[in-house]
């Protein structure tokens, strides 16, 4: 039964929430040497790969000759090097509600 109210937006995630999260994934699809050193083919039918990670979906892109492979999770995006996740982008943030 609906109550006729929208769902409430589930909270947004921190960077580390989000970096925490996205080494799981990486890890869970091999970890950063597999992925770094491993690229798909360019016109690959599944470059991606989602992982679910404590009920959150993490999506990771294997890396091309072109395009780095990177780990996205709530707005977050991470490019994942022979080592490390390196964070690339931040989800933008909300515009305070204009009076």
């Amino acid at each position: 039964m609906s109550s006729g109210t929208p769902p409430k937006p589930s909270p947004r995630l921190t960077e580390e929430e989000a970096s925490a999260l996205a080494e799981r994934a990486v890890e869970q699809a091999g970890g950063t040497r597999m992925i770094y050193r491993n690229p798909r083919h360019p016109f690959s039918l599944h470059p991606t790969k989602t992982f679910d990670v404590d009920g959150h979906p993490v999506e990771v892109r294997w890396g091309e000759i072109s395009s780095p492979a990177v780990a996205s999770v709530g707005g977050y995006v991470f490019e994942i090097h022979e080592t490390e996740l390196e964070l690339l982008i931040r989800p933008p943030r909300p515009r305070p509600a204009s009076s």
